[in-house]
């Protein structure tokens, strides 16, 4: 055990360098900046880095006491950012936080990971600390991580100098809160190395637990928790499209489920997004030597389906209504992949617009947090055939149903997120359509007083 970096630890003197500052390795610069160590930053968007530099924060959406965090410790000169790796010579910790996509073909592909390892490594000495927060699949940290920070310092992973894993559970909107109040998985290649990690996470981490373990399984703790939510939002969104065809409503049955013992049905939606939860089951594969686990395969391509799901909804509307989806205008209402966010990756709204397109269709899109998609909404559903709702930002959920009915050419809402019940649709004056919203037989008894929901990302950690 390296007394000294531990002693550094406690007193937080320990210089720290965070590779990677979006949406995990900023807020925990902050975090750790604001406990007191020193802290830099590196990333190589020059933009990106610019904005940190001016105390301006580059994460767009409803994230709070981000903005005001990051100027004070900025304008301290607790964190300073850089786009030289050179700057982050004589760090005692280094922590990871970069992005571990997967290829089209579902395999996992670390360029980023790799190149940042291969660029750090050589400012890496004995007796430190390197921690990486990306989520792995099974193994990188044994397969991938350790032989290349060897090969980039010279020195090897327990006898000089400490490795570890402890996967971010973070979500656009909760950002430092999760971090405050969140439990982590502290995997070390060693229990040395756990013990430490441990030790500097308990300066930020105030109410959730640290918990020792080893890398492996800290890997297969962050893929597999994320396959669970994937997997039951999957059946949630199953469920949805049979209350669709046998005339429930979706929100009355999963109230009544979840009043059973043990019972957390999530709410569905109109699809999946964001950087972690569509990819992390196939990362969880490899756990098994790339052999993907039937019910996982069967979950990802549920819930890919519903973007395509919402465009059958709405071809359906348009029948009724004597049209046909090809040559119609639609507004689509939300490009971010969640609520009150600007986080637009792997977002279902490029889905669905993918498909309308293909079937011909002109699209007008809004969205109040991406700045490519704002404006006034009632500009974007003038003379629109439908308007589809991909998205629950807190701003639509107050909109004006009967001035949108006016501005409609065709009076067609669907809605992806149950920002809207069928009643006050139907009140509008707007034939409705909606996911999990079949036509029931009796509507006051089907009813009920269930909160809408918000996106199915909401309730998740990245």
């Amino acid at each position: 055990m390296n007394h000294t970096l531990l002693t550094r630890i406690g007193d937080r003197s320990a210089k720290v360098a965070v590779i990677g500052l979006g949406y995990v390795g900023l807020p925990v610069a902050c975090t750790l900046a604001r406990a007191g160590f020193p802290v830099v930053g590196l990333d190589l968007k020059e933009e990106r880095v610019a904005q940190i530099r001016r105390g301006v924060s580059p994460i767009g959406g409803k994230e709070p006491d981000l903005a005001p965090l990051l100027q004070a410790v900025v304008a301290s000169g607790a964190l300073i950012a850089t786009t030289d790796v050179r700057e982050l010579a004589g760090f005692d910790i280094a922590i990871f936080a970069v992005e571990t996509p997967v290829n089209e073909d579902r395999s996992r592909t670390f360029d980023a990971l790799r190149a940042a390892l291969v660029s750090v490594g050589p400012f890496l000495s004995r007796d430190r600390l390197v921690i990486v927060e990306s989520t792995l699949a099974p193994g990188t940290m044994d397969d991938l991580v350790a032989p290349l920070l060897e090969r980039a310092s010279g020195l090897r992973s327990g006898a000089d100098f400490l490795l570890g894993h402890c996967p971010q559970r973070v979500m656009p909107g909760r950002l430092l809160r999760n971090i405050a109040t969140m439990s982590r998985v502290c995997g070390g290649s060693s229990p040395e190395a756990a013990f430490a990690m441990g030790a500097l996470y308990r300066h930020i981490v105030h109410e959730g637990e640290l918990d020792e373990t080893d890398c492996v399984t800290a890997e297969l703790v962050k893929t597999a928790e994320n396959t669970f939510r994937d997997v039951t939002i999957a059946f949630a969104n199953e469920l949805a499209r049979v209350c669709e065809e046998g005339g429930a409503d979706f929100l009355r049955v999963r109230e009544l489920v979840n009043k059973a013992p043990e019972r957390a049905l999530p709410f569905a939606g109109a699809g999946v997004g964001g950087h972690c939860i569509p990819k992390d089951p196939w990362l969880l594969a490899y756990g098994r030597n790339g052999k993907v686990p039937p019910l996982v395969h069967a979950a990802r391509s549920a819930n890919d389906a519903m973007p395509t799901h919402m465009a059958e909804l709405l071809e359906g509307a348009l029948r009724e209504k004597g049209k046909r989806l090809s040559g119609a205008r639609i507004a689509v209402l939300g490009f971010a992949y969640s609520e009150n966010s600007s986080d637009t990756r792997n977002s279902p709204s490029l889905a669905l617009a993918s498909v309308l397109r293909e079937r011909g269709a002109d699209l007008a899109i809004h969205d109040s947090w991406v700045e490519e998609y704002r404006g006034e909404v009632i500009d974007v559903v003038a003379d629109a055939d439908a308007v589809v709702i991909m998205v629950a930002h807190d701003d639509y959920r107050t909109l004006n149903l009967a001035a949108i009915r006016r501005a409609l050419r065709t009076p067609i809402l669907i809605d992806g997120r149950f920002v809207f019940t069928p009643k006050e649709a139907e009140a509008a004056g707007l034939t409705f359509r909606g996911v999990g919203r079949g036509r029931t037989k009796n509507e006051t008894l089907a009813q009920t007083a269930t909160p809408r929901s918000p996106s199915p990302e909401r309730e998740a950690a990245l």
